[in-house]
């Protein structure tokens, strides 16, 4: 009997979507006001679900405490109040879009849970746009 837990969490970040390889115009037509120069900003919201089966003993699928714990500082430490593309690493080559930074980030949290648990981010960069990403 497999059930999921989820977790909710909110940061705020900055971003640019922009393609080095490109010139501005390119950029500009492909990202629009999304490759401002000076960069915009999101309140996102991610949900971060994991699936298991219940562990006899404690009756969890994963103590919520635990994920609690590993998404505030695997995700929201190093992304909150950040620039993506200049402060986090992992995009200094990487297009800071919602499907890249929902990989990022379950690529973080996957590294971190039992391998017999199942992973899925979904992440809002706003209310009615978000991404899910269920792993590789």
């Amino acid at each position: 009997m497999k059930v999921t837990v989820n977790r909710r969490a909110h940061f705020n970040a900055a971003h640019r979507l922009h393609r080095k390889d490109w010139d501005e115009e390119k950029n500009r037509q492909v990202f629009g006001k999304c490759s401002n120069p000076h960069y915009h900003g999101h309140n996102y919201e991610l949900i971060v679900a994991v699936t298991g089966e219940i562990d006899e003993q404690t009756g969890f699928v994963m103590d919520l405490k635990d994920l609690k714990e590993l998404i505030y500082n695997k995700i929201e430490v190093p992304f909150d109040h950040k620039n993506l593309n200049v402060e986090v690493p992992e995009f200094k080559d990487l297009n800071p879009t919602a499907e890249n930074i929902s990989v990022v980030i379950w690529r973080k949290l996957r590294a971190e849970l039992e391998p017999h648990l199942d992973l899925e981010v979904t992440l809002y960069e706003t209310p009615r746009n978000f991404v899910t990403y269920k792993g590789e």
